[in-house]
């Protein structure tokens, strides 16, 4: 919602929730030796959120969204499901969060495969989506 400062500026503000480094294992992988382990994986997530004009200090839990509910689209799965690739992971998370709450603008979620990496380097990808308008 926008807001006018004194001096006539009109404002409007987004709220970003992150929920960030989860270190969790997931069904995930393409070849035969990654197919029937959980893999290591690190999540971020971070959604973006229409909010209130301004948050005083009593201003109530519902002008946000839950923090947890980040986390759970990060953490649980459906018992046994396999995801060939980490993309679907991301996927399935922004599905969740997207789901769970209209005011969810658009939601990141980054996966760094921690199995693959050789010298402390992170290598995964980050998949954006954004609610479109309308």
């Amino acid at each position: 919602m926008p807001m006018a400062t004194a001096k006539g500026q009109r404002l409007t503000d987004m709220l970003e929730l992150e929920v960030h480094d989860l270190e969790i294992q997931v069904l995930t992988g393409i070849y035969s030796e990654e197919t029937h382990l959980p893999q290591p994986l690190r999540i971020s997530v971070t959604a973006g959120l229409d909010c209130a004009a301004h948050f005083a200090p009593e201003t109530p839990l519902g002008a946000s969204k839950n923090y947890l509910d980040l986390k759970r689209a990060a953490t649980e799965f459906p018992a046994g499901l396999h995801f060939t690739l980490i993309e679907a992971v991301a996927d399935h998370i922004i599905a969740q969060v997207l789901a769970g709450d209209a005011r969810v603008q658009w939601v990141r979620v980054k996966i760094v495969k921690l199995a693959i990496a050789e010298a402390g380097e992170s290598i995964g990808m980050t998949l954006v989506r954004h609610r479109m308008p309308g």
